[in-house]
């Protein structure tokens, strides 16, 4: 069970990391990438980040993108959360597959 703190902050770092691939989109392909889901460690000091990737072929070309550039984002999330917490977390990028499950679900009960 995630405490008070967990949720908050990782309720801002969903918000933050959302604006900042929102801004950087143009170098990820113009892929449309949204932050589903962050989940934060006890100590704070982790952070797995979900991302749903939309307007790509490759999903997983994209993945090694942003992971290849996780120091680079995790500088500009520390750039806008400096005021909020004492250490930004070290993110882990993972790709989120419920929407295409759910796709695939929809698609099966439809036939």
């Amino acid at each position: 069970m995630e405490t008070q703190r967990q949720l908050k902050v990782s309720r801002l770092l969903q918000k933050d990391l959302g604006e900042i691939f929102q801004q950087e989109g143009k170098n990820f392909k113009n892929a449309l990438i949204t932050v589903t889901k962050v989940n934060i460690s006890k100590d704070l000091k982790v952070g797995k980040v979900y991302l749903s990737l939309f307007a790509t072929e490759n999903k997983e070309e994209l993945l090694k993108k942003i992971i290849s550039r996780s120091k680079e984002i995790r500088h500009l999330l520390a750039m806008r959360v400096k005021n909020q917490l004492k250490s930004v977390p070290n993110l882990y990028f993972n790709l989120d597959d419920s929407l295409d499950y759910i796709e695939n679900i929809d698609n099966l009960l439809k036939k």
